[in-house]
């Protein structure tokens, strides 16, 4: 009887999470395999989507940004930029949508068998546990404004390696393809003593 109570109220809990649908919701199994991947889904999700929309419209920028540098006139091509960036916005807000609507799909179809064929029952009920707690919540909330620090950090303490890695690539790719090289700024003269 307790495990039938505890089965019930499980698959009613599974019911009330949004967007999660349930092939044979009658498996305790699955059912707690789509409920710990819904609670895992945190603020760190729409950050994915926006990755993967944001990658889409790189993808066409990189294509059109020399088309309109070879068949756009000079006199015009801050116009035409202009209209291709609006498009281009248009295009990134509707790739994060159609990513978005396909984020239970993806679940369903990848995320819950993973998680069934890795873990038990009890340890998938000890998941939902451990996600349904308010620390993980709160460190789900806080998740996004770390990753951003660091990365911010990261930038920063790198910039001036990297540039300089870039610029050694600048100089053999110009031996590379034959172009000229930017000449280097003249180095600064010591101050004068006095």
């Amino acid at each position: 009887m307790k495990k039938i109570l505890s089965t019930l109220a499980l698959a009613i809990a599974t019911l009330a999470l949004p967007g999660l649908v349930m092939a044979q919701a009658a498996d305790p199994k699955q059912a707690l395999a789509a409920k710990v991947v819904a609670l895992q889904q945190g603020p760190e999700l729409q950050r994915l989507i926006g990755q993967l929309a944001d990658g889409t419209a790189n993808d066409l920028l990189q294509n059109w940004a020399p088309k309109l540098q070879a068949n756009v006139a000079e006199a015009k091509r801050k116009e035409v930029g202009d209209a291709l960036n609006i498009e281009l916005k248009k295009y990134f807000d509707d790739a994060a949508v159609i990513i978005g609507s396909k984020i239970t799909q993806a679940s369903n179809d990848a995320l819950v068998p993973a998680y069934m064929a890795s873990f038990s029952a009890e340890e998938l009920q000890q998941l939902a546990t451990f996600f349904e707690s308010p620390v993980v919540k709160k460190y789900q909330t806080a998740a996004p404004q770390l990753g951003n620090s660091f990365i911010q950090r990261l930038v920063e303490i790198t910039r001036n390696d990297i540039a300089a890695r870039a610029a050694q690539f600048d100089v053999v790719a110009a031996k590379l393809i034959g172009t000229p090289t930017a000449k280097a700024a003249p180095a600064a003269k010591p101050a004068a003593k006095k």
